[in-house]
């Protein structure tokens, strides 16, 4: 007896149930669904429904085919909905399933971006307190002049001796 190992594929077994691909059943699914809940689709079960029963109602005995509490009508209408609610089911589920991907996607896009600001942020204020550190240029302007006057003054004299001589 061979021992299945869980670090490789299984080999492929012969089965008799016929296979399917499920992305293609599900997007069937899918357009069945988007066509069932449209306007079109309600006028189309309107119209049918109507001829059906006045068909049936007016027609002569041997031509109605399903006389008046319309069972086979009913019958018709049942299997209808036992197949539609699995495939809208189907379809809900695929849907949910894309926008799962969809906000994984958006949560990682919003991290990503808020490190990103976060990073500029800390760019910005480190570039605020270097540019705090530098000397503006109406600073230098202002010292110049201040030199410039200090050097048009002339030197005040400074008695150093105390006396007058």
């Amino acid at each position: 007896m061979p021992v299945n190992r869980l670090d490789q594929p299984r080999d492929l077994r012969r089965t008799i149930r016929p296979h399917y691909d499920p992305e293609a059943f599900g997007r069937l699914s899918e357009q069945i669904a988007r066509f069932l809940g449209t306007a079109r689709f309600l006028v189309y079960m309107t119209v049918f429904i109507a001829v059906w029963v006045i068909w049936n109602a007016v027609a002569p005995r041997n031509l109605a085919w399903d006389p008046y509490p319309f069972i086979f009508l009913t019958l018709i209408l049942s299997l209808q909905a036992s197949y539609a609610a699995p495939l809208i089911l189907l379809a809900q589920n695929r849907q949910a399933d894309r926008d799962r991907v969809q906000s994984e996607q958006d949560r990682m896009t919003t991290e990503r971006n808020q490190a990103e600001v976060e990073y500029l942020t800390r760019e910005i204020a480190g570039l605020r307190l270097a540019l705090g550190e530098l000397a503006t240029r109406d600073y230098i302007r202002g010292e110049l002049e201040r030199l410039l006057d200090e050097i048009r003054e002339p030197p005040a004299r400074h008695d150093v001796g105390g006396g007058s001589e």
